[in-house]
């Protein structure tokens, strides 16, 4: 009897593991299976590391994009390319984050289901249109062009360049000339750029916060400030400046005297509020850090941070989305580029808009939005722009060193509530702001007003 008992226990005890077991797996199952059916490398869903079903569309559905069997790229070589930092490449070189962060939404998997579609339809924010403009408008330089809705956070067109053909790979190692430096990163949420004189704008609107009088102030410009061995020195003897014709001329020397009244803790304090040094983080990407450093930074030092010099670095996505903040009356808007995942009748994803911090009052960001569009009449010209176009921005000239030209900059956005749109230039060894990036921007903002039409 003893061993019957013995044997019936240890039966009893085995169906008990086997049960618990069965209820274990059951319950991961429950828990994970879209992740083990997800989980990179699976044959169900990847042909080596790229997704092998779906396809991508810009925002007026022209194909950008096909992964059934092969990956196969847009139409043309100039659209290829001008895409590759948004959609990768064949081999791994540039990934493909905004659209490997929806891959369960792309596959159309549940647990009743299993894969129930041969792949969804991904619709970015990103119109091939300006893509292409911006592209040609940029005629071979290295940087980045973007236009950003303001109000909704849709990214419209987000340009980096170089770039390359995914369907002609250049040899790269053959190339001495420098041309493609860089190729692999999409400057525009990869890269920091020493920003030069669209950080003034920062420093305008912490003015604007800490010193009462600012606008009834005047500041004397000779061409020079005098720190001891160095100076800050500004390429014009403007004279006499107000606060508004400080910004607009983007004088140095009246900046040196602003950043005097403010003093580093004030700057540093603005920067961490505006967080214009931080990343972003939208679409599984998150954008690189830029760098405001004064610990031990001297008075000179110190004037050469606020005038957007220094160790100042400023990342071109998180740079939009400040300017926007002001555009949006002070508050932040997170951008996005996947707008919109079908998968059969199925809507497996669908964006909204994400606001955020309230980074400063409403009556400081239309402060600076006066500022800035008097910068435009007083300095760059109506003229410069498509007709019509009420636009605020602020150029920038930032030194890089060495034998290379500076980077051209130019941030803003346009004042208008039939077209919230806020942009950013920067172009590598060029030259100056005005001269280099208004230019590639009108022809850009020319070609959203007649895609809005």
């Amino acid at each position: 009897m003893k061993r019957i008992a013995a044997r019936s226990m240890a039966i009893l005890l085995l169906v008990v593991l086997l049960l618990g077991g069965l209820g274990f797996f059951l319950l991961e199952f429950l828990m994970y299976s879209d992740d083990w059916v997800m989980a990179q490398g699976s044959p169900h869903i990847y042909k080596g590391d790229d997704i092998a079903t779906g396809m991508v569309v810009d925002r007026e559905g022209v194909l950008l994009l096909d992964m059934a069997e092969k990956r196969t790229y847009g139409a043309t070589e100039e659209l290829r390319s001008s895409m590759i930092h948004w959609l990768g490449d064949r081999y791994g070189y540039i990934s493909a984050p905004a659209v490997a962060s929806y891959t369960k939404e792309m596959t159309g998997f549940d647990m009743v289901s299993g894969l129930y579609s041969g792949g969804g339809k991904a619709t970015l924010t990103i119109s091939s249109k300006l893509q292409l403009v911006a592209q040609e408008a940029m005629a071979g330089k290295k940087g980045t062009v973007a236009l950003m809705n303001y109000r909704t956070g849709e990214i419209l067109c987000a340009v980096s360049t170089p770039n390359y053909d995914p369907d002609d790979v250049p040899n790269f190692a053959a190339d001495d000339t420098g041309a493609y430096e860089g190729v692999y990163m999409n400057r525009f949420t990869q890269s920091v750029y020493i920003p030069g004189s669209i950080f003034k704008i920062v420093t305008v609107a912490a003015a604007l916060e800490e010193i009462e009088d600012i606008h009834e102030q005047t500041f004397q410009c000779t061409g020079e400030v005098d720190y001891g061995k160095y100076d800050v020195t500004c390429e014009y003897k403007h004279g006499k400046l107000d606060f508004d014709s400080a910004m607009a001329q983007s004088c140095n020397c009246a900046f040196a005297q602003i950043v005097e009244q403010l003093g580093k803790e004030k700057l540093e304090e603005y920067v961490r509020k505006y967080a214009v040094t931080e990343s972003v983080t939208f679409d599984g990407i998150t954008t690189a850090k830029g760098n405001f450093d004064v610990t031990d930074a001297t008075r000179l030092e110190v004037a050469w941070s606020g005038i957007g010099q220094h160790k100042d670095q400023i990342n071109p996505c998180r740079y939009l989305t400040f300017v926007s903040a002001i555009a949006n009356d002070g508050v932040e808007v997170n951008p996005y580029v996947m707008k919109t995942i079908t998968n059969g009748d199925r809507r497996t994803y669908q964006a909204t808009t994400k606001k955020g911090n309230r980074i400063m009052s409403a009556e400081i960001a239309s402060e600076l939005q006066r500022m800035m569009r008097n910068n435009v009449t007083e300095k760059y010209g109506d003229d410069s722009f498509p007709e019509g176009l009420q636009v605020c921005g602020k150029t920038g000239t930032a030194q890089v060193g060495g034998d290379k030209k500076a980077t051209a900059m130019f941030a803003g956005f346009l004042q208008d509530e039939q077209n919230p749109i806020a942009f950013f230039a920067a172009v590598e060894d060029s030259g100056y702001g005005r001269e280099i990036c208004i230019p590639i921007l009108s022809k850009v903002l020319e070609a959203y007003l007649e895609m809005d039409e």
